[in-house]
């Protein structure tokens, strides 16, 4: 299944603001070791709260190799979005509007689904999001909706194409 290819259509001004979330997650990623920020708290989960010892230690052996993948993933995600315009302002509203296709390989499904759902982890930490069904007071939790929307439609294209190589 490897040479399947998944098929994402989205408008060019999503992209670029995928694109640049991605962006923003890598720079985020790369620049937060060590530091004690909440969103990369969640996003290397500590599987003993109770136990400081067992926390630290289970960090120290894990943390440094799960953001190096998240930053992997992001990196090849952010690849994929590489031939689409790096900026916004002299696209006409018709142009940002266009639907492309942006092709996933169904090899890289993987990454593209754990960095959508990292950013989404980020987006919910630094908006102090606690369920889905929250009540959101301004756009930026529309950003995180967005983010969840495209997760669901990658999974719908994924499924497509799995039934469609199984015909």
């Amino acid at each position: 299944m490897s040479d399947d290819i998944i098929v994402m259509p989205i408008t060019v001004i999503e992209e670029f603001h995928l694109s640049r979330l991605v962006e923003d997650f890598i720079e985020l990623v790369s620049e937060s070791r060590g530091t004690d920020d909440p969103a990369i708290d969640r996003l290397t989960p500590n599987p003993y709260p109770e136990d400081s010892d067992a926390a630290a230690e289970f960090a120290d052996a894990t943390r440094d190799d799960l953001l190096d993948r998240r930053l992997a993933d992001a990196r090849r995600v952010r690849a994929a979005l590489d031939e689409y315009p790096t900026g916004i302002d002299s696209l006409t509203e018709e142009d940002a509007l266009e639907v492309r296709e942006t092709l996933i390989a169904f090899e890289s499904l993987e990454a593209w689904l754990r960095t959508l759902t990292a950013i989404r982890l980020v987006i919910a930490t630094r908006l102090g999001i606690t369920s889905d069904v929250q009540p959101g007071e301004d756009g930026r939790h529309d950003v995180y909706e967005w983010v969840g929307y495209r997760l669901e439609l990658i999974i719908q294209a994924a499924d497509e194409a799995e039934s469609a190589s199984e015909i």
